[in-house]
């Protein structure tokens, strides 16, 4: 690196509307009238008319008003924990453990357990739901999955209506 070969950066910055002598003066290059060349104006998808990208692209997919509170691991994962220190898989596993050990983020309520890859250590795992290839593999390696009971909602009776007489009897008599 030599002084004559340094990259200049203290170059001027250009100062608009400093005078016709800058090349950048009056309108300080935004043309004459118009909203463009007022302040504080930025036409952001306006496309001079043309019917703007996103009217011209359809509409995709929507959002779902159901929580995605549930949290979902594959064993794989499980394993490469165990592997890695992070979890002792000899010690039952669930939801609040994986939680502590900041593996699963704190807003999931209930967990998922699939079955993609290999589970080579005897485990005790509760989990809320799991897939039947989770389960096989689980018990083939000697440990065991037990599933938390579904929340079910207390069938609430209808309300009866009122029987006919007692409408009679709210009906003014006829005089």
């Amino acid at each position: 690196m030599k002084l004559n070969n340094l990259v200049k950066t203290n170059s001027k910055k250009i100062r608009p509307g400093r005078g016709i002598g800058s090349g950048k003066g009056k309108t300080g290059g935004r043309g004459i009238k118009g909203q463009k060349s007022r302040s504080g104006v930025a036409i952001k998808a306006f496309e001079g008319g043309q019917t703007p990208l996103y009217r011209r692209l359809p509409k995709r997919g929507f959002k779902s008003l159901a929580p995605d509170n549930i949290a979902i691991i594959n064993l794989s994962y499980l394993q490469k924990f165990h592997d890695n220190k992070r979890i002792d898989l000899s010690a039952p596993i669930d939801l609040k453990l994986l939680q502590t050990k900041k593996i699963i983020n704190k807003k999931y309520i209930k967990l998922k357990i699939l079955g993609d890859g290999e589970i080579k250590n005897k485990t005790n795992i509760t989990a809320n739901f799991a897939s039947k290839q989770a389960q096989a593999k689980i018990e083939k390696a000697g440990g065991s999955l037990n599933i938390l009971k579904k929340f079910v909602k207390k069938k609430t009776e209808p309300k009866k209506s009122k029987d006919s007489s007692s409408v009679e009897i709210l009906k003014k008599p006829k005089s």
